[in-house]
């Protein structure tokens, strides 16, 4: 088994797409219109899983966005350049929520994207 996709709850198709493609520089992958929704998906490469976008449409979906993993860092992002890409999240609409930090298995911030969920950016040490 391999893990593909994962769904992100988001509350415009397009807002989300300005801002994983346009802001961050993401390959969308699907635009389909499916009538009543759309499938979405958009990765940072094509070596590994990627976001489906998904627009809530029920008020349980629409509660959940930015609180999918109840709080918790739930989106990992490795780099290999730290800088440039915190800058990339911050000119799209994210927000770095601390100073990066040097740990022992690189450097690290969490950060939220424009919907509220937690992320983490990562370089990792060499």
């Amino acid at each position: 088994m391999r893990l593909t996709l994962i769904t992100l709850l988001v509350p415009d198709y397009d807002a989300a797409l300005r801002f994983f493609v346009d802001g961050l520089g993401w390959t969308c992958l699907a635009d389909e219109d499916q009538g009543r929704k759309r499938w979405v998906t958009v990765a940072p490469d094509a070596e590994g899983p990627a976001v489906l976008l998904a627009r809530a449409s029920t008020p349980a979906q629409k509660i959940a966005i930015g609180n999918q993993t109840g709080g918790r860092v739930g989106f990992f992002l490795q780099t290999d350049d730290f800088t440039r890409d915190a800058a990339k999240i911050t000119a799209a609409g994210g927000h770095l929520l601390e100073e990066p930090r040097h740990e022992p298995y690189g450097i690290v911030a969490q950060w939220r994207d424009p919907w509220g969920n937690l992320w983490d950016l990562i370089e990792p040490a060499s």
